[in-house]
């Protein structure tokens, strides 16, 4: 699948971007920005106390993104007992908060939505109806009178 090889190699360069990488070279090494970025967590563990953040992620699927990208730099996500489903909790610094973890987060959930939204587009026009956009806008004067 095209898109899938498109959307795979713009997560590279988007994690390529966050650690640093100055060369071509580096920005094409995926295995070592990880590491790079990795290297730069520890870096601000040793200048700063890490924080603890509480992050509400009602999607699933930004949530799993969430927790897989802070495992993935040797970060643990936790929730407290009783806290919703939704909240991730985890202990960083707040300079690799704000400079890496989350923009990188952000970075990433938007390629992998406006990718989820392309594939069930597709879907629903193939399988379901022709037209897969949003229910049209009527005026109010039109609603007057009918329930939902």
């Amino acid at each position: 699948m095209a898109g899938e090889a498109e959307l795979r190699e713009k997560l590279r360069k988007i994690e390529a971007l966050f650690a640093g990488a100055a060369t071509a070279g580096e920005r094409a090494a995926a295995g070592a920005a990880a590491e790079r970025i990795r290297a730069r967590l520890r870096e601000s563990e040793g200048r700063e106390r890490p924080i603890e953040v509480r992050f509400s992620l009602p999607d699933p699927w930004s949530r799993r993104l969430f927790v897989a990208l802070c495992r993935r730099y040797g970060l643990r996500p936790y929730r407290h007992a009783r806290m919703h489903r939704q909240s991730v909790v985890v202990r960083v610094p707040q300079s690799f908060l704000n400079q890496v973890l989350w923009p990188e987060f952000t970075e990433i959930s938007a390629a992998l939505t406006a990718f989820l939204a392309e594939i069930t587009d597709e879907v629903i026009r193939a399988e379901v109806y022709r037209e897969a956009g949003e229910a049209e806008e009527v005026a109010e004067s039109a609603r007057l009178g009918r329930s939902a």
